[in-house]
């Protein structure tokens, strides 16, 4: 919060005593400096961040920089959110940052609707993907071998939400592209493909499922890749932050961090799979302080 005080005038004891050469008192601006009266901006102040709901990665990095900038003097509160009300407020100014705009091609209809009201701060996170991930001892590697091996699996591919991209890209694009129409794709919702990507893992199972990079479960299971020659998949991209108009004169300080952030998948991954362990969401401040710690150096470059 941004501290005012103002002078208070002394009054003389007798009423004919007059103080010579007083001014008019005057409100302390806080972002003035005290030597020459330039405007120059302080550390402090009230920031909101915008999370995805479900999304593990805006979760992350989003409680990761309230816990740090919380350190360093300012406020952050955490409003969460699906894109869409995120994306107007940002442009509305009533959010300040978030972290997990996805360029240039899952939020594409969101950076083009809302591309002159808000503002690229910086990507963080140069290899997003969608994947089809199996176990790491499964007999293949490629989506190019996927269908001649359709028995290893179940002749299945277990998916997410109907309405998802990646569901879209799947039906669209990869199925057609791999001759895998004679595999049965099972659609439902995330926590239905993580229920069982885990039953598999548990039981030594192979199981192929659609899944997304950066995600906890690439290190809490031993999963791989299938390799995608053919594109099918689309191309990787990145985890990028954006403000408000504004934003960088308001908190320049902020801006600059956040524009040089980088965090590569193992630190994301470690942090993401500590958070899925909690009991609840009152758990998480004690977790990021936690994970924190274990990764200081790291952290304290963030702001160096």
């Amino acid at each position: 919060m941004k501290m005012r005080s103002t002078a208070l005038l002394a009054t003389a004891a007798a009423a004919s005593l007059v103080l010579a050469g007083c001014s008019p008192s005057t409100e302390a601006d806080p972002t003035t400096s005290a030597t020459d009266g330039a405007a120059t901006p302080t550390a402090g102040g009230d920031i909101t961040m915008a999370v995805f709901n479900g999304w593990d990665e805006s979760l992350a990095s989003s409680l990761l920089w309230q816990n740090i900038l919380d350190s360093k003097g300012y406020n952050v509160t955490l409003e969460y959110a699906d894109p869409a009300p995120v994306f107007q407020a940002v442009a509305d100014g009533d959010y300040d940052l978030v972290t997990d705009v996805w360029a240039p091609s899952t939020h594409a209809a969101y950076l083009k609707k809302f591309g002159d009201e808000i503002v690229e701060v910086g990507a963080w996170f140069d290899n997003t993907a969608l994947t089809v991930v199996v176990n790491a001892d499964a007999p293949i590697d490629s989506l190019t071998e996927l269908a001649a091996n359709a028995d290893a699996f179940g002749n299945r591919i277990v998916g997410i939400e109907p309405g998802a991209g990646l569901t879209t890209a799947m039906n669209e694009s990869v199925i057609p592209t791999y001759g895998l129409e004679g595999m049965d794709f099972l659609t439902s919702s995330t926590p239905a493909m993580l229920a069982e990507l885990d039953s598999a893992m548990s039981d030594g199972e192979n199981i192929a499922v659609t899944l997304w990079e950066p995600h906890w479960v690439y290190g809490k299971y031993d999963v791989k890749n299938l390799t995608d020659p053919e594109g099918a998949l689309g191309t990787a991209g990145t985890l990028t932050t954006y403000s408000r108009l504004g934003f960088a004169d308001d908190f320049p300080e902020v801006n600059a961090w956040m524009a040089a952030f980088k965090m590569d998948g193992a630190l994301l991954a470690g942090l993401e799979n500590n958070l899925q362990a909690a009991d609840s969401e009152a758990d998480y401040d004690g977790i990021v302080t936690d994970w924190i710690v274990a990764n200081q150096e790291w952290v304290d470059s963030l702001t160096a």
